[in-house]
């Protein structure tokens, strides 16, 4: 990922506390079928491995599952806030008008190689920690052994489950670093002030950045 060094995020817990904000990250391998990409949920286990391991699965049906069978590298994408960025923000536009639109955003991106397997009790368990994890803000949350045993094993036997060491990781909080005091603060509340959610959202986390640089 090209990433100049002023956008350049290596904090790992912070690199981690994204990856969990991302729901359904973008899973990208290259193997003998060519370039495949899926979107899955994945659970995290940041204390395996240097940089933690990422668990999912695939349905059985899907190809893509074989490349990492095969040992193929695999890039897992981790989209976080992102916005528009108009030129009108800028003080610098009624400074000297020399502005450009850009896009500002928050991204991670993981790689390495997975260890494929289709263990009915490892995969129950990835399955109810899935699960766990997406269900532990209901007023009633559901768990995997809710449905009848015999229905949860013929499910299982229909997904392939893989375990992905994270070997490097990469973040990068592009968030108007590069430019002035001033342009940044045009910048956060122009999207502030926004009707659009998204955009508000990346405003909170430019607040949130700047505020954790002026405390260092």
């Amino acid at each position: 990922m090209y990433t100049p060094a002023a956008f350049r995020q290596d904090d790992l817990a912070t690199l981690h506390e994204q990856m969990r904000a991302c729901r359904l990250p973008t899973l990208v391998s290259h193997g003998s079928q060519g370039l495949l990409a899926s979107h899955l949920p994945l659970l995290l286990v940041p204390d395996e491995g240097e940089y933690g391991t990422l668990y999912g699965h695939f349905a059985r049906a899907n190809p893509q599952w074989r490349d990492l069978a095969e040992d193929s590298e695999v890039l897992v994408i981790f989209q976080g806030p992102e916005a528009y960025i108009s030129p009108s923000w800028y003080a610098a536009k009624a400074e000297h008008g020399k502005v450009v639109p850009t896009w500002n955003y928050i991204s991670v991106q993981a790689h390495g190689r997975a260890e494929v397997f289709d263990d009915a009790e490892r995969l129950l368990q990835l399955v109810s920690r899935l699960s766990a994890l997406h269900e532990a803000d209901r007023p009633q949350p559901w768990a995997v052994s809710d449905a009848p045993r015999e229905y949860i094993d013929s499910m299982l036997r229909a997904i392939v489950g893989f375990a992905l060491p994270i070997q490097r990781i990469e973040g990068k909080w592009k968030l108007g670093q590069n430019r002035s005091s001033a342009d940044q603060v045009g910048v956060r509340e122009g999207l502030t002030a926004s009707s659009d959610a998204r955009d508000r959202e990346l405003a909170a986390q430019m607040r949130n950045d700047h505020t954790a640089k002026e405390a260092l």
